[in-house]
């Protein structure tokens, strides 16, 4: 997609957004009615079956807060995502998923790591590194927006508070960084204007005077 094409408002660019959201607080709801605690199926670093949890652990939260403050964030910045890099997506939101997880179960504390909160730094350095790298207007005034809005976010990805999983946060964060840097030329790109030459333009010189053609050589061209 070019920088000069419309970007239009379309109720497809929540569905993913709204269906992630549903999930997690499906799942959720499933742990509080039945009593079950799906903190097992988190990321254990640098273990066979803590291995899981790089695929399970965005669905699973220890509590109702911490599921709230994800859900907002995750569907702006989910719904940022679809609406400005459409084509590129799903595949952000997969393998930025998967790298996120990968690199906490490398990385990390000896102890289960849960939560959406690696995809929202994915997304929010996804989101602000690509419209720094493509030059685009647009998307360098969202990126300054997401920065407005979420740029305390930054200081989590630093050990800075205890019981919250900072390598998460800072794995989600390179996870971005790599993808946008891979999906740079994806997408909406930065194009240099294009003006196409009219009848009207050929009535003027190179200096902008008028120049009207010669009558007789019309008439003998007809």
């Amino acid at each position: 997609m070019k920088q000069d094409d419309y970007i239009k408002f379309s109720k497809s660019n929540f569905t993913i957004p709204i269906l992630y959201i549903l999930i997690i607080w499906f799942i959720y709801f499933i742990e509080i009615y039945f009593g079950y605690n799906f903190n097992k199926f988190g990321v254990l670093p640098r273990d066979l079956i803590g291995f899981r949890g790089v695929f399970l652990a965005h669905f699973i939260h220890s509590d109702t807060i911490h599921l709230f403050n994800n859900s907002i964030p995750l569907f702006v910045l989910l719904s940022c995502l679809m609406m400005f890099y459409k084509e590129s997506a799903l595949r952000v939101l997969f393998i930025g998923g998967f790298l996120t997880g990968l690199f906490t179960w490398i990385m990390a504390r000896d102890s289960y790591h849960i939560g959406a909160s690696g995809i929202v730094y994915l997304l929010f350095s996804f989101i602000f590194f690509s419209g720094v790298f493509k030059k685009y207007f647009r998307l360098v005034a969202l990126s300054l927006t997401i920065i407005f809005l979420y740029g305390g976010l930054i200081w989590y990805v630093l050990p800075i508070e205890e019981g919250m999983s900072w390598e998460g946060h800072l794995s989600g964060f390179i996870a971005g960084l790599l993808l946008s840097i891979l999906f740079r030329n994806k997408g909406i790109v930065k194009t240099k204007p294009y003006f196409e030459q009219t009848e009207f333009d050929l009535l003027f010189d190179e200096n902008g005077n008028f120049s009207p053609p010669n009558l007789d050589e019309v008439n003998q061209k007809d």
